[in-house]
């Protein structure tokens, strides 16, 4: 297998959609230098950031030799690098079974992960409790569905005992449940699924504690 090229991966450490591209890079053993952009003090809107990405967000992948090389949207960079490093793929089996893994993928994407947002949190209330409040209830009403849906396909992983991209989505979800101190016990097939997933290596390597800055407090 040739090397895969040397990507950039322009991140914050505890970005929910930056944790599912570095789950990607790692489960495909991809190359990459992992770049933090700071959310919290503005980095994100400066001009050298707005170039690599005019919304501000993370994450954002540098693609080398191209000659537009910046490519933001988490699910997009995924599918961008299953195509280009189809081993260990991320979206396999037929047309249907494909897209009932996106469901699952956008339940989160679409469904939970832009309403917890900061922005959206600050834009709610500027009481940190009411912040934590909504976030629990949006996150909640999503894992229900997600519990829901999973329980029809699920095996070891959220779509049989394949590791899939609906996984890459849960894990970085589950992360941001239990930070806003969602009560977990209301979704046992999440859970398992989520267990298993904690026992690959990638989850540790690509886990936002290793990513964390030194000087971070809060």
């Amino acid at each position: 297998m040739n090397e895969s090229p040397l990507y950039r991966l322009y991140h914050y450490w505890r970005s929910s959609s930056s944790w599912r591209v570095r789950l990607a890079l790692d489960w495909k053993a991809l190359r990459y230098e992992a770049i933090p952009v700071n959310l919290l003090n503005g980095e994100s809107e400066s001009p050298e950031h707005l170039k690599r990405n005019p919304a501000g967000f993370v994450p954002v992948l540098e693609i080398p030799g191209e000659k537009h090389p910046y490519l933001s949207e988490s699910l997009a960079i995924i599918q961008y690098l299953d195509s280009m490093h189809p081993e260990r793929s991320l979206l396999s089996g037929t047309p249907l079974e494909r897209a009932r893994i996106w469901t699952l993928c956008e339940v989160i994407n679409a469904g939970i992960q832009p309403i917890q947002n900061i922005p959206v949190l600050e834009r709610h209330s500027p009481d940190p409790g009411e912040q934590k409040a909504w976030a629990r209830e949006f996150i909640g009403n999503g894992l229900r569905t997600y519990e829901a849906l999973c329980s029809e396909t699920a095996g070891k992983f959220s779509f049989g005992d394949v590791f899939s991209l609906a996984d890459v989505c849960l894990i970085p979800q589950i992360y941001n449940a239990e930070r806003y101190q969602v009560d977990l016990s209301d979704f046992p097939n999440v859970m398992r699924i989520h267990s298993h997933c904690k026992q690959l290596p990638v989850f540790e390597s690509s886990h936002p504690e290793r990513y964390k800055p030194v000087d971070f407090k809060g």
